[in-house]
């Protein structure tokens, strides 16, 4: 870090997506932040540990460990940092996982510079946010239980496969599908 760059707040931005944080990383630091890219959570990680960051913006889904376990390395380097964890792939379990884990807030691909920086300065919840009427489908249920207990295994494919009793090759091919509509 340069000395010009020494009052602004440090932001890790992991995300195994090269676009996306080349975009991100931009739009951040022209909303003031001094943004270092990581593009897996053991690289991040590692990061953190030589200077841990003041804000973190984590994908859920990277190469080798998940962002939920990046957000509890994280989270134990550094209590203080603030945590925003990103995912195409959002649901209740994961989202609620991502909370308990130390992160401070949760948002849904697609999303923008604003929207992070929103996210980073949430210290509450929003009561006024409407509740839905309708229940969750049989497919979205199974989905959310599924995402649960992935997360439960820290992303591994086999030990998720032999908790729900069911074969790898169609839990993959279930995870490669986007989550059904609630």
């Amino acid at each position: 870090m340069n000395a010009e760059n020494a009052t602004l707040p440090s932001l890790l931005l992991a995300d195994d997506d090269e676009t996306f944080c080349e975009v991100m990383a931009r739009a951040l630091r022209r909303r003031g932040f001094e943004v270092t890219v990581a593009h897996d959570a053991a690289s991040a990680a590692h990061i953190a540990e030589a200077d841990p960051p003041e804000y973190a913006l984590v994908d859920l889904k990277m190469p080798g460990e998940s962002g939920l376990a990046l957000v509890r390395r994280l989270n134990a380097i550094e209590p203080a940092t603030r945590i925003v964890v990103l995912t195409g792939y959002a649901s209740i379990s994961t989202a609620v996982e991502a909370i308990k884990l130390g992160a401070t807030h949760y948002l849904a691909k697609p999303v923008d510079a604003d929207d992070v920086v929103a996210a980073f300065n949430r210290d509450q919840g929003d009561e006024t946010i409407s509740v839905a009427a309708n229940p969750l489908s049989v497919d979205r249920l199974e989905w959310e239980h599924i995402q649960r207990v992935l997360a439960e295994h820290e992303g591994n494919i086999s030990a998720t496969a032999r908790a729900l009793n069911m074969h790898r090759r169609t839990l993959q091919r279930k995870l490669l599908k986007r989550p059904p509509r609630p």
